[in-house]
C-alpha cells in the first residue's frame, strides 16, 4: 500500500463487510478476529449488530498481522462507497463519485487537486445543465470527512485509470452489492444485449422503468460503435437510480462528441411510468423494459378507464399485462417492443383474456425462455416476450415464434436474435426443442398458455434408435451375469466373532487419536474453538482451507435416512470433502477401512447414532461418536473387511444393473409408441 493511498483513507470508516474485503475473507473471519485477538481495534461508531471501525487504524492492524490484501484503487474507491454511513445514502455518494469522473473524462488535463462541491456543479454545468441540477440534489455544501475520503480516492482513482470504466466498476459493484439493495435495479449485459438484438436498430428507444439504466446505455454505446444516432428516453421511480443511469449515458455521450457521431442529449426523467407519463405522446420506435413484476399497488383503481387499456383491463394481479400495453401504447407503427416477464405471466388463469385478445390481433409475436439464473430471482428462468404495433390495414399475423434458450448451446444474444430475425424474414426453420413456429389458433384454448416449453418437445425426444436398444439389452445381460456371478454363498454361521467381542466406542478412539471426524462446513462459521489436538473434530472455517480427503477415509453424509460409509477411492484422494459431509479418517495400523465401514453401516447403528432434523422429514442428523465398533485383530478385520468390500461391489452393480434396466424399458415402451420397435415374449410368458 502506498503512502498515497494510504492518506487518501484518512478517518474514514469501515463496516465488517468492508474490513472482510480488505483481507479478502468473508465477513465471519472479522468476527473471529474481534474474539481471539485482544489488540484488534474497537469500533468507533454503528450498533452493537452493525458496529464501523476507524479504516487507518483497521489498515494498520491487518498490516502486522500479515493479512492485508493489496487491493487496487478501484477497490479502495468501492469500500469506502459501501462503508458509507447512513447506508441509504450509499446510491447518493456513488452519484457523486461519477459525477466527478466524468468532469475528469470530459476535462481530462484541468483538475490538479479534488474539487470543492461548487467547484464540482461549475464544471458539471459546462457538460449539462440538467446533470448537474440533479447532482445538486446530493451535494452537500462542503465535504465531511467520510465524502473526503470518497472525493480524494477518486480523484487518485482518475490518474490511474480510464473514468468511464472506472464508474462502471463501481456500477457494477453497486448493483450485486447486499449493502445497496440493489440487485434489481440493473438488466446483465447477456439480457440486455439479447433484448437489443432482438429490437433492432433504431433512432428513438424509450425504457420506461430504466433502473440505473443498462439497457439504454447498451443501446446508446451500440450507436455510438456503429456511427449511428439514437435518442433515449427513459423514465425511474426511484432518484439515485436516475442520477446514476443519466451519469453512464453522459459517459457515452462524450466518447460520441469525440467521434464526431453526437447524439441528442438523453432525456430521464424520474417518476411513476403508469400513474405520471412522463412521455405521454412519444411514440418510439423501439420500447424495451426490465419491469418490477408482482406489485399489487400499481395504480388499479386509479387507472380504471384509461385509453392504454387496448386489450383489455388488466387484473389487480396482472400488472405485468399493465406494463405490456403501456409499452404497446408507446410504439410506434412498425415498432418492436421487448419486455422482460416472469414465467407466471404466461399461463396465470387472470391474465387468459388479455393474452388471448394480444395473440388474436398479432401483437404478441414471440415469446423466449431464458435459462435460470442469469438475473433475479436467480433461481427462474424468465421469458422475452416480443411486441409489435399491430397494422390496422393488414391481417393479423397468425403464427407465433416460441423459443427455450436453454436448450441452446450458442451465446443468449446470438441465439435469440437469429431466432427473431428468421421468423421475422421468412427464412424461419423449427430446430427440436429449440424453436418452432406455431399457428395462433393452437395457443386459443381454454388456458391460452404462452410458456414456450409446451410447444417444443425435447430435443433428445426423437425416435428410438433398434441398434442401440439391442446393444442396451446385450449390455444388461452382461450386468445381470456379473451380479450372479458375484452373489456371496452364504450358510449359517458356526461362530458369533463379531456378536461377541468386545466393544469400543468411536468417541473414546477419538480420544486416543487413532480416528479423527473433519466436517465441511455447509455455510462458513464464525467463533468456533480451535482444536486442542489432531484428535479433535475440526470444521472449516474463513480462516481454513476445507478438509481434503485421503484414500481410505471413511465419508459418511451428515444428513440421512440411513448410516451410509463410503471409503475414499485414490480417485478422491486429494479432492476436498464436500459440504455436508464428515470424514473419518483411521489409523491404517490399528484399522481396517472396510471393515469399519461395514460395522458401522448395520441398520441397527441408527438407533443411536441418529437424531431426527424435524418431526416429519424422517432424516436424521448422524453423530458418529455415539458408535461402537467390535474389537478384533487386524488380520481378523481385513477377512470381514474383504467381505464388506465384495459386498458394496455387488450393491454398485446392481444400482448399475436397475438403472440400465429402468432406462431400457422407457426406451423399448417409445419404440413400441413410435413403430421403431416390435417386442417379441416366449411362448411360456404372458402377453
Amino acid at each position: 500500500m502506498t503512502g498515497e493511498r494510504n492518506t487518501a483513507i484518512g478517518d474514514a470508516t469501515l463496516t465488517a463487510s468492508g474490513i472482510a474485503q480488505l483481507a479478502n475473507v468473508g465477513r465471519a473471519a472479522v468476527s473471529n478476529w474481534r474474539r481471539r485477538h485482544a489488540d484488534f481495534p474497537a469500533p468507533v461508531g454503528g450498533t452493537p449488530t452493525s458496529p464501523s471501525f476507524n479504516a487507518r487504524e483497521v489498515e494498520d492492524w491487518l498490516r502486522r498481522q500479515g493479512k492485508l490484501h493489496q487491493a487496487g484503487t478501484e477497490q479502495w474507491v468501492w469500500r469506502h462507497i459501501e462503508s458509507f454511513q447512513p447506508a441509504a445514502r450509499i446510491g447518493d455518494v456513488l452519484g457523486i463519485a461519477g459525477a466527478y469522473l466524468l468532469t475528469r473524462a470530459a476535462q481530462p488535463d484541468e483538475a490538479t487537486a479534488p474539487p470543492t462541491p461548487k467547484q464540482l456543479l461549475t464544471q458539471l454545468r459546462r457538460i449539462d445543465r440538467e446533470l448537474a441540477d440533479l447532482v445538486a440534489t446530493v451535494l452537500p455544501d462542503r465535504w465531511d470527512a467520510q465524502l473526503t475520503t470518497v472525493v480524494r480516492t477518486v480523484h487518485q482513482l482518475s490518474q490511474e485509470q480510464d473514468p468511464e470504466t472506472a464508474f462502471e466498476y463501481l456500477h457494477h459493484r453497486y448493483t450485486t452489492s447486499a449493502q445497496s439493495m440493489s440487485g434489481l435495479a440493473s438488466t446483465p449485459d447477456p439480457v440486455a444485449a439479447a433484448m437489443l438484438t432482438i429490437a433492432g436498430p433504431s433512432e428513438r428507444l424509450l425504457d420506461f422503468t430504466c433502473g440505473t439504466g443498462s439497457i439504454v446505455r447498451m443501446a446508446t454505446d451500440r450507436a455510438t460503435q456503429a456511427g449511428t444516432t439514437i435518442e433515449c428516453f427513459a423514465q425511474e421511480i426511484k432518484p439515485q437510480y436516475v442520477l446514476i443511469a443519466l451519469l453512464r449515458l453522459w459517459f457515452v455521450q462524450l466518447r460520441a462528441q469525440a467521434a464526431g457521431h453526437p447524439n441528442p442529449p438523453p432525456k430521464l426523467h424520474i417518476g411513476d411510468s403508469m400513474l405520471a407519463d412522463a412521455f405521454p405522446d412519444l411514440q418510439a420506435g423501439i420500447v424495451v423494459a426490465n419491469f418490477p413484476f408482482g406489485i399489487h399497488d400499481w395504480g388499479h383503481d386509479r387507472l380504471t378507464y384509461d385509453p392504454r387499456w387496448v386489450y383489455g383491463m388488466p387484473p389487480r394481479t396482472e400488472p405485468e399485462l399493465a406494463w405490456v400495453q403501456h409499452a404497446l401504447a408507446h410504439l410506434s407503427p412498425g415498432g418492436i417492443s421487448v419486455v422482460l416477464m416472469p414465467p407466471a405471466a404466461a399461463l396465470r388463469p387472470a391474465g387468459r383474456r388479455i393474452r388471448a385478445e394480444l395473440v388474436r390481433r398479432g401483437a404478441l409475436r414471440a415469446v423466449i425462455a431464458l435459462p435460470a439464473g442469469l438475473m433475479p430471482p436467480i433461481g427462474i428462468g424468465l421469458h422475452i416476450w416480443v411486441l409489435t404495433q399491430p397494422d390496422e390495414h393488414q391481417p393479423p399475423r397468425d403464427r407465433l415464434l416460441f423459443v427455450d434458450a436453454t436448450a441452446g448451446n450458442r451465446p443468449l444474444a446470438e441465439l435469440a436474435g437469429t431466432a427473431w430475425h428468421d421468423f421475422q424474414h421468412g427464412q424461419h426453420t423449427d430446430i427440436p426443442g429449440v424453436r418452432r413456429t406455431v399457428p395462433a389458433i393452437d395457443v386459443l384454448d381454454d388456458q391460452v398458455d404462452l410458456t414456450p416449453q409446451r410447444y417444443l418437445p425435447p430435443a433428445n425426444q426423437q425416435a428410438t434408435d433398434p441398434a442401440a436398444t439391442i446393444a442396451a439389452i446385450d449390455e444388461l445381460d452382461r450386468l445381470l451375469a456379473e451380479v450372479r456371478d458375484r452373489l456371496p454363498r452364504v450358510r449359517p454361521a458356526t461362530a458369533t466373532a463379531l456378536h461377541s467381542a468386545p466393544q469400543a466406542s468411536l468417541a473414546d478412539l477419538i480420544r486416543s487419536g487413532s480416528m479423527s471426524i473433519l466436517r465441511a462446513a455447509r455455510t462458513r462459521q464464525a467463533d468456533i474453538p480451535e482444536p486442542s489436538s489432531p484428535s479433535a473434530i475440526t470444521r472449516t472455517t474463513e480462516d481454513d482451507e476445507p478438509p481434503r480427503v485421503q484414500a481410505d477415509d471413511l465419508l459418511i453424509p451428515v444428513i440421512g435416512r440411513q448410516i451410509s460409509v463410503h471409503v475414499a477411492t485414490p480417485d478422491q484422494a486429494g479432492t476436498d470433502l464436500e459440504p455436508g459431509m464428515q470424514l473419518l479418517r483411521i489409523d491404517p495400523d490399528q484399522f481396517d477401512p472396510w471393515f469399519v465401514a461395514g460395522v458401522l453401516s448395520r441398520t441397527d447403528n441408527l438407533r443411536v447414532a441418529g437424531r431426527a432434523t424435524s418431526a416429519s422429514s424422517g432424516t436424521l442428523r448422524i453423530d458418529l461418536k455415539r458408535l461402537t465398533i467390535p474389537v478384533l485383530t487386524l488380520h481378523d478385520q481385513q477377512e470381514y473387511g474383504r467381505a464388506f468390500r465384495k459386498l458394496a461391489e455387488l450393491r454398485t452393480q446392481l444400482d448399475q444393473a436397475a438403472a440400465t434396466a429402468a432406462t431400457l424399458t422407457q426406451d423399448i415402451s417409445d419404440g413400441l409408441t413410435s413403430g421403431t420397435l416390435t417386442v417379441h415374449f416366449n411362448d411360456s410368458e404372458p402377453t
